[in-house]
């Protein structure tokens, strides 16, 4: 039996499956502080992925699009937060040449989006800058200080775990 090559389209569409159902899972293991104007979202450490596969950007997406929809999101969350983690998991593929840069597009764009979304989706009573700040605290704490720990442990196995990638 022929082995699957490693930059076929079914291999990453896999790699993109198994990083969204990864996102999901974290997201429903940690729901209870994911959400919100205070929140953090564990799940937001694999925005780091990126920097080691492209295979990522829309397992990222979509795993943030079935999170949200998991948790009984209105519309406009859905469409919105999993809007920031596209625009974010693709500037951190551009950025992928300084491991240190990669976590900084996720943070931003959620820091941007995520306090409208809370504002007009939610009416919330939060002003945007507070808002701003405790969204941009959760993803610094989960994608600047886990996902560069995660990035960290994955750089020694990354051969393995993504050999496309590796070999390039």
């Amino acid at each position: 039996m022929k082995n699957m090559s490693n930059s076929s389209p079914l291999y990453r569409m896999v790699q993109g499956a198994v990083i969204a159902a990864l996102y999901i899972v974290l997201f429903l293991a940690f729901q209870p502080i994911g959400s919100g104007v205070i929140q953090f979202r564990i799940a937001e450490l694999l925005c780091v992925l990126p920097y080691f596969t492209p295979a990522a950007i829309p397992g990222l997406f979509i795993g943030c699009m079935i999170s949200n929809l998991l948790n009984g999101a209105i519309i406009l969350d859905v469409v919105g937060g999993s809007l920031a983690t596209l625009i974010g998991a693709v500037g951190s593929y551009l950025l992928r040449k300084n491991r240190y840069l990669v976590s900084v597009p996720p943070i931003l764009a959620n820091m941007v989006i995520i306090p409208w979304v809370l504002r007009l989706g939610y009416g919330s009573d939060a002003m945007i800058w507070f808002s701003t700040i405790t969204v941009g605290i959760g993803e610094f704490l989960a994608i600047g200080v886990l996902g560069q720990f995660l990035l960290t442990v994955l750089l020694k196995y990354r051969h393995v775990l993504f050999r496309e990638e590796a070999a390039a």
